[in-house]
């Protein structure tokens, strides 16, 4: 049976099984830490029998006033550990605390455009496209298809204070936003 606890500083050196997929955004170890550090419970990996990482889950609390949110920074499972929920569970964590502790009034994510089986199963965990940002993760470097599959899809989880589901957007996929505003 599988294991899921709190990330720890020295899961990252267990962690290159996962973050070796090429939908996984990385990031320097310091980046890691301020996590560990500032929002320990939003920070869990599940673990296999063996103690091999099968995937995790980096998340924070910001904003301020109606948009107080949880945000799901980073989520992914190793390749082998895929379709056995594990996104679904750990997401699902993340929901819990940003709502009862936190009192988020919604919970977002930023996933690639063209990550349609990502998009997929966020749909089907009630999460919605908010709006689309230009060029959210930069370069793809040779052999990249275009500028356009480096967008991204800024989606958001209505939690239980957003009675009035105003984190909701019906044409979220038209509204389209660069870094620094609307196109």
């Amino acid at each position: 049976m599988s294991i899921l606890r709190p990330f720890s500083a020295a899961d990252m050196f267990k962690f290159n099984n996962i973050n070796l997929d090429i939908w996984t955004e990385t990031y320097d170890l310091s980046f890691y830490l301020t996590y560990l550090s500032s929002w320990p419970d939003l920070c869990y990996v599940q673990t296999a029998p063996s103690g091999r990482l099968m995937g995790y889950i980096l998340g924070k609390a910001e904003g301020t006033g109606s948009d107080w949110h949880g945000h799901v920074t980073a989520l992914t499972v190793a390749p082998e550990y895929r379709r056995l929920s594990i996104a679904r569970k750990l997401t699902n964590l993340l929901e819990i605390i940003s709502d009862s502790v936190y009192h988020a009034f919604f919970v977002d994510l930023f996933v690639r455009c063209n990550n349609d089986v990502a998009i997929e199963m966020y749909e089907g965990m009630e999460y919605s496209v908010w709006r689309r940002i230009r060029e959210y993760y930069g370069s793809l470097g040779l052999g990249s298809r275009g500028k356009d599959e480096e967008d991204a899809f800024d989606m958001r989880k209505p939690l239980s204070r957003d009675s009035g589901r105003r984190s909701v957007r019906s044409n979220g996929r038209d509204m389209i936003v660069g870094r620094t505003g609307v196109f």
